[in-house]
């Protein structure tokens, strides 16, 4: 499949309670690595398997959650067509300038719907630590932690599902792979700008804005076991896992950052090709959707937010 328009994910940015702590959960726990601090206190963090400058930032606040998910374009002119798109359909599009971010380029941004921000940006200066491109082991930097391999995606909760679908599929060229509920009432939705079976997801929720969770890629099944032992040596809030999802087919493990952002790692997946069918749970299977496993949804997994 070639890659053109929107690229993939390229980083969020959370709100986290007490920086020190957070720092801790990121680095040490869950692998990342720590390559900047800004003049305002947000920190920019990278696994040693991503290329690019950073794809996980925390700011200090004094509430938790997401402030803005942003996806790599492929040239910096895909950012004027997409302005022309995005404000075509209504939206408006504000211009953040090169550098607010260190290592990223100038940004489009705007707001969906379901009241989340979400942003677009062409260039990213590399940063280390990254893999090694000439006769490349398989790592250079020792993996720690729980060996997160990249910030994956996220699933966002708000308002307005169906309206974020057509948005994502007829403006930004993104793909549909799975959905929950019945059409014309639809539970989530899972959506992809490449090959992956998610790179954006989103659940209809009364209160706009919300996010669910951020998930990290591990490399196998062990991985997300070794991730449990670490969860249960520094009692790290669980959420539920290890466990498998109907939807994705991913291996999975949900817990809680100490400022109350649930994570996920994740491993698998199942392959995705453009001329795939949508995958479709009704509203009789959403418990084995979400936990092929248990085949029941806990209530904190549907309550829980930030």
């Amino acid at each position: 499949m070639a890659h053109t328009g929107v690229l993939r994910p390229g980083f969020i940015q959370l709100r986290v309670l007490d920086m020190p702590s957070a720092i801790t959960h990121y680095v040490d726990r869950i692998g990342l690595h720590q390559v900047s601090e800004g003049p305002d206190g947000r920190i920019y963090l990278k696994s040693a398997d991503e290329f690019d400058h950073h794809s996980v930032v925390l700011r200090r606040a004094d509430s938790a959650g997401m402030d803005v998910m942003a996806f790599k374009v492929a040239k910096d002119s895909d950012l004027d067509r997409f302005e022309k798109r995005i404000t075509d359909y209504g939206y408006v599009v504000d211009h953040i300038p090169p550098e607010e971010q260190p290592g990223i380029g100038r940004r489009i941004g705007f707001m969906l719907e379901s009241g989340h921000r979400i942003e677009l940006f062409a260039h990213a200066e590399q940063s280390d630590p990254k893999p090694l491109t000439l006769n490349p082991d398989v790592w250079d930097y020792e993996p720690h932690g729980m060996r997160a391999r990249r910030f994956d995606h996220a699933l966002l909760y708000g308002p307005n599902v169906e309206k974020n679908l057509d948005f994502f599929c007829n403006v930004l060229d993104f793909s549909c792979t799975e959905t929950v509920g019945p059409t014309g009432n639809l539970i989530a939705v899972f959506l992809s700008a490449g090959m992956k079976a998610h790179d954006i997801a989103f659940a209809n929720y009364p209160s706009p804005g919300k996010l669910h969770h951020i998930s990290f890629e591990l490399e196998n099944w062990n991985d997300v076991g070794h991730a449990a032992d670490i969860i249960a040596r520094y009692d790290i809030s669980i959420d539920i896992g290890p466990t498998r999802h109907g939807i994705t087919r991913g291996q999975t493990i949900y817990f809680f950052d100490p400022s109350g952002n649930r994570n996920e790692v994740f491993a698998g997946g199942f392959t995705f090709y453009p001329d795939h069918p949508i995958r479709t749970w009704d509203e009789g299977h959403v418990g084995k959707a979400i936990f092929y496993y248990e085949r029941v949804l806990n209530d904190a997994f549907l309550s829980v937010v930030t």
